[in-house]
C-alpha cells in the first residue's frame, strides 16, 4: 500500500508542469489519452477549469465555468459542466447542472438545469430546466421549463412552460402555458394557454384558451375561447366561444357564441349567437341576425336579416324581419318581409314588394312579382 507521502509525490509530479506556468498536463499519446488543463486539442478525456485555448475535443470535455469569451473551440462527443460548459460548437451531447451554450451551434442531446442555447442553431433533444432556444433555428425536441424560442425557425416538438414560439416559421407540435406563435408561419399542431398566433400563416389544428388568430390566413381546426381570427382568410373548422373572423374569406364551418364575419366572403356553414355577417354570403348562415350585400345560400335570422341597399338575396331567409333594400331572388319567410324589388315570393303576416303596382306592394301572407 502507497503511503500518502508517495501519494503527494507523485499528484506534485503531475502538477509540476501546471505549477510552472504550462498550459496544461497532458498524458497523452499523439494527442489521445487524458489532458488536466487549457490543452488545444485532445482525442480522449480533457479536464479544464475554463476554456480559452482550446481548439477541438473529440470525447469527453469537462469544465466547472463556461469559456472565455469569444468561445473558440468545438467538442465532438460530451461537453459536460460541473456546473457549466460551453463552446463554439457541440455535436453529441452537453450536460450542465447550470447550464450548457454554443456560440455558434448545438447538436444532438443537451440538458441545463437552468438553460441550455446556442447562438447559431440547436437540433436534437434539449432540455432547459429555464429556457432552451437558439438565435438561429431550433430543430428536433425541445423543453424549456418557462419558455421555448429561436430566433429564425423551430421544427418538431417545442414545450415550453410559459411561452414556445420564434421569429420566424414553427413546424410540428408547439405548446405554450401561455402562448405558442411565430412572427412568420405556423404550420402543424399549435396550443397556447391563453393564445395561439403568427404573423403569417397558421396551418393545422390550433387551439388558445383566450384566442387565435393571424396575420394572414388560418387554415384547418381553430379553437378560440374568446375568438378566432385571421387579417387574411380563414378556411376549416372554426370554434369560437365569442367571436370568429377574417379580413377577406371564411370558408367551411364557423360556430362562434356571439358572432361570425368576413370581409369580403363568408362560405359555408356559419352560425353566430348574436349575428353573421360579410358582404358575400355563400353557404348557410345562422344567427340572431345576419346580413350582407350579395348573399346567395339560407339564412336564418330569428331577428333580423338585411341585405344593404342595391344588393340581392338568393335563396331562402328565415326571419322575424327580412329587410331587403334590393332585389330578392327565391323565398322569404316571417312576420314581416320587406323588399324593393321582389322576384320570387314572400310568405308572412305582411310582405311588401316595392316593384309592384299601387295596391299589389303591401300584402298579407303572401306576395310576390305581380308585373
Amino acid at each position: 500500500m502507497r503511503s500518502p507521502t508517495r501519494l503527494l509525490l507523485i499528484a506534485a509530479t503531475l502538477l509540476l508542469p501546471l505549477v510552472l506556468g504550462a498550459q496544461s498536463l497532458d498524458l497523452t499519446i499523439d494527442n489521445t489519452g487524458l489532458s488536466i488543463g487549457d490543452s488545444r486539442f485532445v482525442r480522449g478525456i480533457r479536464l479544464n477549469y475554463r476554456d480559452w485555448r482550446m481548439e477541438r475535443v473529440d470525447g469527453i470535455n469537462a469544465t466547472i465555468w463556461t469559456p472565455y469569451d469569444p468561445a473558440k473551440g468545438e467538442v465532438n462527443g460530451l461537453a459536460l459542466g460541473l456546473p457549466a460548459t460551453g463552446a463554439r460548437k457541440i455535436s453529441g451531447a452537453g450536460i450542465g447542472l447550470f447550464g450548457v451554450g454554443a456560440t455558434e451551434s448545438f447538436t444532438g442531446l443537451g440538458f441545463g438545469a437552468f438553460g441550455i442555447g446556442a447562438g447559431g442553431d440547436v437540433e436534437g433533444i434539449v432540455i432547459g430546466g429555464f429556457g432552451a432556444g437558439a438565435g438561429g433555428n431550433v430543430k428536433g425536441l425541445s423543453v424549456g421549463g418557462f419558455g421555448v424560442g429561436a430566433g429564425g425557425n423551430v421544427t418538431g416538438i417545442s414545450i415550453g412552460g410559459f411561452g414556445a414560439g420564434a421569429g420566424g416559421d414553427v413546424k410540428g407540435l408547439t405548446v405554450g402555458g401561455f402562448g405558442a406563435g411565430a412572427g412568420g408561419d405556423v404550420t402543424g399542431i399549435t396550443i397556447g394557454g391563453f393564445g395561439a398566433g403568427a404573423g403569417g400563416n397558421m396551418t393545422g389544428f390550433s387551439a388558445g384558451v383566450f384566442g387565435v388568430g393571424a396575420g394572414g390566413n388560418v387554415t384547418g381546426i381553430t379553437i378560440g375561447g374568446f375568438g378566432a381570427g385571421a387579417g387574411g382568410n380563414v378556411k376549416g373548422l372554426t370554434l369560437a366561444v365569442v367571436g370568429a373572423g377574417a379580413g377577406h374569406d371564411i370558408t367551411g364551418i364557423t360556430l362562434a357564441g356571439v358572432g361570425a364575419g368576413a370581409g369580403h366572403t363568408l362560405r359555408g356553414f356559419a352560425v353566430g349567437g348574436v349575428g353573421v355577417g360579410a358582404p358575400n354570403i355563400r353557404g348557410i348562415v345562422i344567427g340572431g341576425a345576419a346580413g350582407g350585400e350579395d348573399v346567395r345560400g339560407g339564412v336564418i335570422a330569428p331577428v333580423y336579416f338585411k341585405v344593404v341597399d342595391d344588393g340581392e338575396v338568393h335563396g331562402v331567409t328565415l326571419s322575424a324581419f327580412n329587410h331587403v333594400k334590393g332585389d330578392q331572388f327565391g323565398l322569404s319567410l316571417g312576420l314581416f318581409n320587406y323588399a324593393r324589388d321582389v322576384h320570387g315570393m314572400q310568405i308572412g303576416v305582411l310582405n311588401y314588394a316595392g316593384n309592384n303596382r299601387k295596391g299589389l306592394r303591401l300584402l298579407p301572407i303572401f306576395n310576390r312579382d305581380w308585373r
